[in-house]
């Protein structure tokens, strides 16, 4: 029998960097995100209840980083523009313009982390809220 998913405890997706200081440093200093477990080579960082992004050094975890990365991290908050502003103040890597998408119902716009992985953060603006 499959274990109930109320046994979840919480979410983490693992990114991997050649320079983990370096990966470190933006996600707590330009990110604001909180350090919630220290493994070392691993740094799990809180994103909001539940859902975390792990910082790994390829030389000690599973995978190692690459090139191309075909991953996105999305983030949803309250105010979209507000951390566009902010984005943009901070002069974050291939910042895109503010764009909506009505299909899905948000506002949102991307940049990349100092190692090529994509974030986006968006605001639901309506349907699929």
């Amino acid at each position: 029998m499959r274990p109930s998913i109320d046994d979840n405890q919480l979410a983490i997706t693992f990114f991997y960097y050649r320079d983990l200081t370096r990966a470190v440093k933006f996600y707590q200093q330009v990110m604001g995100l909180h350090l919630a477990i220290d493994q070392g080579w691993s740094k799990i960082f809180e994103i909001c209840p539940g859902a975390h992004v792990g910082l790994v050094d390829e030389l000690q975890g599973m995978n190692k980083s690459a090139e191309q990365k075909p991953v996105q991290l999305c983030i949803r908050v309250k105010n979209v523009r507000a951390w566009y502003a902010y984005a943009d103040e901070q002069k974050v890597d291939n910042l895109s313009q503010l764009f909506d998408n009505q299909a899905l119902g948000i506002r949102a716009f991307v940049f990349t982390d100092p190692e090529g992985y994509q974030i986006e953060i968006q605001s639901a603006t309506g349907k699929g809220a």
